[in-house]
């Protein structure tokens, strides 16, 4: 099953710039379009905790 496409506009990046999610659904992932964070999506339920997410501001230094 995918995410559903409503949840998708209305998901977004738990980072305080809060923006918009693009969605991978062969990687099963949310890759944030501004830091770069990507988020698994496990079980069909995104993971959009800070602490577990790869990639970003906190790698990229």
């Amino acid at each position: 099953m995918a995410l559903d496409p409503q949840l998708l506009e209305i998901l977004a990046c738990p980072d305080t710039h809060h923006a918009p999610l693009d969605y991978d659904a062969q990687a099963q992932t949310l890759t944030c379009t501004e830091c770069g964070r990507i988020f698994e999506v496990r079980d069909d339920v995104p993971v959009l905790l800070l602490d577990e997410a790869r990639g970003g501001p906190a790698q990229q230094r």
